[in-house]
């Protein structure tokens, strides 16, 4: 089953269940696919204007980000309440993102990536990247892997920064 096809049957659960929280992130959520339908259509670019699953996670991903900023943000200003419900939408939505990895697997995935684009200095970091994007979406935080990556490469080039 599609990620599309995931929140919609979520969200018609959550209407059955009456739970209004779930039930306001999930059409979130739902409002956030189709706003990129719209712009993917006008653009002429996906095939009636359907995005793929991984522009979804891609979505889905930067809601996370956003909320997790608003939480501690919330609770820097001693808005707990508020910081709570930012929380259990972050909770909702990594229902529907692929399982994180951990540390040893980013390290272990940076390695394969640099090793499949040929890099050889911090020149080719933007390969690097990329190639982790194609195939880890929302499965790590790329802004905490972008240092990891120029360590590596660093290191890998003798220490030539």
């Amino acid at each position: 089953m599609d990620l599309r096809s995931r929140v919609n049957a979520a969200l018609k659960q959550a209407m059955k269940d009456k739970a209004a929280q779930r039930l306001s992130t999930l059409r979130l959520i739902n409002a956030a696919i189709k706003d990129k339908d719209i712009a993917a259509r006008t653009a002429g670019g996906e095939e009636a204007g359907c995005i793929s699953d991984a522009e979804v996670l891609a979505i889905l991903g930067k809601m996370t980000k956003q909320r997790q900023e608003s939480a501690r943000a919330y609770e820097e200003g001693g808005r707990l309440d508020l910081a709570e419900r930012e929380q259990q939408e972050v909770e909702i939505i990594s229902e529907f993102l692929p399982k994180a990895l951990d540390d040893g697997e980013v390290t272990k995935a940076i390695s394969e990536a640099i090793t499949a684009t040929g890099a050889a200095s911090i020149r080719d970091m933007g390969k690097v990247m990329g190639e982790l994007k194609g195939r880890y979406t929302g499965q790590m935080d790329f802004g905490k892997v972008g240092p990891m990556v120029k360590d590596q490469l660093c290191a890998a080039s003798g220490g030539q920064c």
